[in-house]
């Protein structure tokens, strides 16, 4: 696929989400690609359910998946996409959570929150990422 005419992929790992740095270090050795040009798109239990979030880099925050991405790549230096879907609200109630289905105010949220990401994408590859920051954080 392109955004344009810059070539662009779409992968989603087939790994459990906890070992999804060993499919994404794959395709990294495969295709040669330096981690800075791989978005990673993931939940966020720390944003509410609907809000997007771009971030150049940075900790994993707890979340599995990233810090096995961290793991695998060696590095923290690649930007991603934060899609919020809210907190349980105690800690023991989180695997459950996340595993489950959202309630069907949070999963509309969810699914707009999408929509919002997918069209900022031709700006984020053109690197207009100052204004996409200020358009996905604004809401």
């Amino acid at each position: 696929m392109g955004i344009d005419g810059v070539q662009v992929w779409l992968f989603k790992p087939l790994t459990f989400m906890n070992r999804s740095g060993h499919a994404v270090q794959a395709l990294t050795h495969f295709y040669k690609l330096q981690p800075q040009f791989i978005l990673v798109i993931h939940d966020d239990l720390d944003l509410p359910p609907g809000a997007v979030r771009y971030k150049r880099d940075g900790g994993h925050g707890g979340h599995n998946g990233l810090r096995d991405l961290h793991a695998q790549l060696g590095t923290s230096q690649y930007p991603r996409l934060r899609l919020g879907i809210g907190h349980p609200g105690q800690s023991a109630q989180v695997v459950d959570y996340v595993l489950g289905k959202p309630e069907a105010q949070d999963r509309l949220a969810i699914e707009l929150a999408i929509d919002r990401a997918i069209d900022a994408l031709p700006r984020l590859v053109a690197g207009e990422v100052g204004p996409v920051m200020n358009a996905l954080h604004s809401r």
